[in-house]
């Protein structure tokens, strides 16, 4: 148990599922050359490495089933995870589940630490017509970024604003002439999600009662005050004055 704790937030998974499920309700027109609407294609999407990808296509020995079962498809895949020290907050402030849950504690974790997250997003066509509806129903929401606000810790009720940044779109064609072979050009659209990391959380305890014994300066005197706080944490206060010594 590295540094005697033992959790996981499932924090970088929600970022792979939240970042996939951004593009995958893309569709792509077919028109013939009278500009008439002759087929609309929805374009799948799944987490795959850009080589395994491409490779999968390339070497598919059916060679006469229509290419539009296989393309255009979608891939993406996190590429890497680097520390972002300009966006690091206050490390020692809490951040708490509410204010109370009705007990003599509650759960509370310390500033989460701020990465940036690496994604690549991958299009894959035979059509050069068929990647550019693709890139043009992506990148004019990246301006140049785009903000989603995600659940990172769900046990702590926490919500934070995700930006994710478009950092470059390149595209790049695989044919080389060969009959036999397939076209496929890819479109290739590197992401940056400027996200946080929490460590574990913790119970946060609370002082619920306090005895407070004053004395008069000749003690003649002597005052008990006790204070109590209740699950709303509002304050109530006793005080008893016992006999006076003789």
């Amino acid at each position: 148990m590295m540094f005697g704790h033992d959790f996981y937030h499932g924090t970088l998974r929600r970022y792979v599922v939240m970042f996939g499920n951004l593009f995958n309700e893309i569709q792509v027109e077919r028109y013939d050359s009278d500009g008439n609407k002759q087929q609309t294609v929805s374009v799948p999407i799944e987490y795959s490495p850009k080589q395994k990808f491409v490779q999968r296509v390339l070497s598919d020995p059916t060679l006469n089933r229509p290419l539009s079962v296989t393309l255009p498809r979608m891939g993406f895949e996190f590429t890497s995870i680097t520390y972002a020290p300009q966006r690091k907050l206050n490390s020692a402030h809490k951040i708490a589940k509410g204010v109370n849950t009705g007990g003599t504690d509650f759960d509370y974790t310390y500033t989460p630490v701020p990465y940036d997250i690496n994604f690549s997003l991958y299009a894959l066509v035979r059509y050069a017509e068929d990647g550019t509806q693709i890139v043009e129903q992506i990148i004019p929401f990246f301006t140049p970024d785009w903000t989603v606000t995600m659940k990172l810790v769900p046990e702590l009720g926490i919500n934070m604003d995700i930006p994710i940044e478009l950092n470059s779109v390149t595209v790049d064609d695989s044919y080389e002439g060969d009959f036999d072979g397939r076209r496929v050009l890819s479109w290739q659209m590197d992401f940056t999600v400027k996200g946080y990391l929490f460590g574990p959380s913790r119970k946060f305890k609370y002082i619920s009662n306090a005895d407070i014994n004053t004395s008069t300066i000749d003690n003649t005197a002597i005052n008990i005050q006790t204070f109590t706080g209740d699950d709303n944490f509002d304050i109530t206060e006793t005080q008893t004055t016992p006999p006076i010594p003789t």
